[in-house]
């Protein structure tokens, strides 16, 4: 019995602490299974919405035994956790060690077995011990493990999809290039593109260290680095909801969208390389409040401030189009995003119990998982006869009493306090209006017909999953 143990991997030795473990089978061969956790962006896929944590440091790879300081939590209450890679054994697992952290043990084993039909089974086994031993496991023991339980659903849920998703699109790596990475979607996308082995390159504010430099407000763009991309993704522009509307604060919309879009789409239309698809990103603004009228692509723009911006921003893009370059405006809904987006916003008001209907609660809301987000825009890169307008929504749009309903459900919170609509108008202005209160039944005729598969079609689907519960 010792030497079987002492030829097991250190992170394997069996001891008398807490032990978690999650399989989940994955229909993917162990080797790409095992190579999608060693890619980057693998950390940033696996990390939980609702987990606020934030890579201070990393050295190395999992290959050979890399260090990661991480910070968890909000300051001044955050807490520094270091972890170390050991024991790597390749296409099988390896583990992470807890050198520092809140834990007074931690050693996390990921590995991947293969199995006889060329499939694989995805594990982690988490042996842990909590600070104070017994009593601490016996106050805090279950709240750990709920914990625990939460989190590697997650993390199994994503890894599965991602890994299915890029298996379903067989094509050779690309060079992608993407402009506002840093946002809600673009700080999912980047890294989904890299663990699916695509290589992205940031087009950024900042040094051109981070990436290709331009500023669209001085008209500047390194147009020479711009040659030899596959696609190119544009998610760049102000944030909407970011604060009332003013017209300074309106102007910085539009402009952030129409001049950003104008730049690069005439910087890619000079190019001798010029890349094979240009995904814009548009908003189910563009067709205004139309009550239940379903509207697929096909559909007019309607009135007001946001459908004026998405004309002229999809406009904006006509450079690229007349200069061969298959171009898609993905008008992309009401994203739910436990950690950003309107979801984000809603989330403290319901966990208390005070949420309820807006205005009347008829008006439709057409909402869409951030992970399809990420998804569709792959799928858009990836089927040559998308061109044009895409709707990005899920095909289950909803009215808000129905979302509240459900919402609560999920929290298991009560939502029996509504806000009129004048109140919405008092404290947002003439954006409750078009964002709150504005109704848009769309629903994704074109990806349905292209075969996009939807990993959350159902709202209460969707918002477990990004909720965590």
């Amino acid at each position: 019995m010792s030497e079987a143990i002492v030829a097991l991997p250190h992170c394997a030795i069996i001891s008398m602490v807490p032990k978690f473990t999650k399989k989940t089978d994955i229909d993917a061969p162990a080797a790409e299974v095992f190579a999608w956790h060693g890619r980057d962006g693998a950390f940033e896929r696996l990390t939980p919405p609702w987990e606020p944590v934030r890579v201070v440091e990393r050295i190395g790879s999992i290959r050979d035994g890399d260090r990661l300081v991480m910070e968890m939590g909000f300051p001044p209450a955050s807490i520094r956790w270091t972890a170390e890679h050991r024991d790597y054994q390749p296409g099988k697992s390896f583990c992470d060690v807890q050198v520092k952290g809140p834990f007074a043990r931690w050693e996390h084993t990921h590995s991947v077995e293969p199995r006889d039909d060329g499939t694989c089974t995805l594990v982690d086994d988490i042996d842990y011990a909590l600070p104070l031993g017994p009593v601490a496991d016996l106050f805090a023991g279950r709240f750990v493990r709920a914990k625990l339980e939460r989190m590697f659903r997650y993390r199994h849920t994503v890894t599965e999809q991602d890994i299915a998703a890029h298996a379903a699109r067989k094509g050779e790596p690309m060079k992608i290039l993407v402009t506002g990475s840093t946002g809600l979607v673009g700080s999912s996308l980047v890294p989904y593109l890299t663990t699916g082995g695509h290589e992205v390159v940031r087009l950024v504010r900042g040094t051109s260290e981070d990436g290709i430099r331009w500023d669209p407000a001085k008209g500047e763009i390194e147009t020479e680095k711009l040659e030899g991309f596959d696609a190119v993704v544009h998610l760049a522009g102000e944030n909407i909801a970011g604060g009332r509307w003013n017209d300074a604060r309106k102007k910085r919309i539009l402009d952030s969208r129409v001049d950003g879009t104008a730049l690069l789409a005439g910087a890619l239309a000079k190019l001798q390389n010029k890349p094979k698809a240009l995904i814009c990103a548009s908003a189910i603004g563009f067709y205004g409040d139309r009550g239940d009228q379903v509207l697929g692509e096909e559909a007019t723009p309607g009135e007001g401030f946001l459908s004026d911006v998405c004309v002229a921003w999809e406009n904006a893009a006509e450079p690229a189009r007349a200069a061969g370059i298959r171009t898609v405006h993905l008008r992309i809904g009401v994203i739910l995003a436990s950690d950003g987006g309107a979801l984000g916003k809603m989330m403290l008001p319901f966990k208390l119990g005070v949420g309820g209907v807006l205005g009347s609660g008829e008006q439709y809301m057409s909402w869409v998982a951030l992970d399809d987000v990420v998804g569709m825009i792959h799928h858009a890169i990836e089927t040559d006869s998308l061109d044009g307008a895409v709707n990005a929504v899920a095909p289950t749009p909803v009215t808000n009493r129905e979302y509240t309903k459900t919402l609560g459900k999920v929290l298991s919170r009560p939502t029996i306090f509504p806000i009129p609509a004048f109140g919405a108008r008092l404290a947002f202005g003439e954006m409750s209006d078009a964002l709150m209160m504005a109704s848009t039944r769309v629903v994704p005729t074109r990806l349905e017909k292209e075969g996009y598969d939807f990993r959350f079609p159902e709202l209460e689907g969707a918002l477990r999953h990004v909720i965590g519960v």
